[in-house]
C-alpha cells in the first residue's frame, strides 16, 4: 500500500533541497570608511542569495517585493570571511519568504557568529509578469 500524497512533506523536501549557501571574503573594496562591510553590499548579497533560493524552490520566475526586518547584529570587518545561508521560511499561494543569515568568521581562526539576518519576500510571476501560483 502506498502512502498518501503529503503536500507538507513535498514542501519540506523542496525547502531542504533549495537551501543556498555562499561564502565571501571581505576585501577592502566592499568596505566603508570604518573598514567594515558596507551595508548596501550586504543587502545586495542577501537579496541575490534569497533570489537564488526562491528560484531553486519554485523553479519559476520570481521578483523581490519586500524586505522585512534586516538586523545588523555586528559589523563585518575587512579580512573576515562571510557565509550567507538562505532558506525558505513560508510559502503562500503566489509568494514565498526566504530568510537569510550572514555569519562572520576569522580567516585564521575557528568559530563563527551571526552578523546579519533578514527576510525577503518574493512573488512568482508568469511570462506576462503577473503573479502565478508557487506550487502548481
Amino acid at each position: 500500500m502506498t502512502e498518501p500524497f503529503s503536500l507538507s512533506a513535498l514542501i519540506s523536501a523542496k525547502i531542504e533541497n533549495s537551501i543556498t549557501k555562499q561564502t565571501k571574503a571581505i576585501f577592502p573594496d566592499v568596505t566603508n570608511h570604518y573598514e567594515t562591510l558596507f551595508g548596501g553590499t550586504a543587502l545586495s548579497w542577501m537579496d541575490e542569495i534569497a533570489f537564488i533560493c526562491a528560484t531553486r524552490f519554485s523553479r519559476l520566475r520570481v521578483v523581490t517585493v519586500s524586505t522585512d526586518r534586516i538586523d545588523f547584529k555586528r559589523p563585518i570587518p575587512a579580512g573576515k570571511i562571510a557565509e550567507l545561508v538562505a532558506k525558505v521560511k513560508r510559502v503562500g499561494e503566489t509568494s514565498l519568504v526566504v530568510g537569510v543569515e550572514m555569519f562572520t568568521e576569522d580567516m585564521y581562526g575557528e568559530g563563527r557568529e551571526l552578523a546579519v539576518r533578514g527576510d525577503f519576500t518574493f512573488v512568482a510571476i508568469d511570462e506576462n509578469k503577473r503573479p502565478t501560483k508557487v506550487l502548481a
